[in-house]
């Protein structure tokens, strides 16, 4: 539906006609690219960790929920790099490959949403959590040591701020390229926090 990149560390990236992967390295051009950890906070604790989160992909479907809330969020708001439409990205399980055109993706686990997503729009955070057992709630989202949202009245959460991906081969990606999903071999592991 949509590509972003920024090549600054700033929350929301810049919609794009398109982007080009990289192996190995994420979004050209991007300040998240690189083969060790470039999420800031991710930096501070250890800069030597791999960069499981070289690309994130987001579903449109939550950019239409966010508004529907009284959100003004458009492509490449909440930081993604592809902006997806009618895939079921939160579902699919670790290890799943995306194939974009000639690129192809891993995905490697759940974006974990943080405090940054209030600064866009004051209540977008619980837009992008909900509780784990469906019920509604009016308390505010519990964040954990490392900033990332873990529960809501004590009760743990659904992430919904899209996946973390890997780039293992590289390609120019666009608005409108169909995206094949490849599951992987075995037992299904369910996307975790990366």
């Amino acid at each position: 539906m949509a590509v972003a990149r920024d090549e600054t560390h700033r929350f929301s990236k810049i919609p794009q006609e398109s982007i080009t992967l990289v192996a190995g390295m994420g979004v050209a051009g991007d300040a998240h690219a690189g083969t060790l950890v470039q999420h800031r906070s991710r930096v501070r604790r250890d800069p030597n960790q791999p960069n499981l989160r070289q690309v994130h992909l987001i579903h449109e479907e939550l950019l239409d929920e966010a508004r529907a809330a009284g959100h003004d969020v458009g492509p490449g708001g909440l930081g993604e790099n592809i902006l997806t439409g009618g895939l079921d990205l939160l579902g699919l399980p670790a290890g799943t490959r995306l194939r974009i055109g000639e690129a192809v993706l891993r995905v490697t686990g759940l974006r974990n949403p943080c405090h940054q997503i209030n600064d866009l729009s004051a209540g977008l955070l619980k837009v992008v959590v909900a509780r784990a057992d469906g019920h509604a709630s009016t308390s505010d989202v519990t964040l954990g040591a490392t900033g990332g949202a873990e529960s809501i009245d004590g009760v743990g959460i659904v992430r919904k701020a899209g996946v973390m991906a890997v780039v293992e081969q590289g390609g120019e990606v666009r608005p409108g390229l169909p995206i094949a999903v490849e599951l992987p071999d075995g037992p299904h592991e369910a996307l975790a926090p990366v």
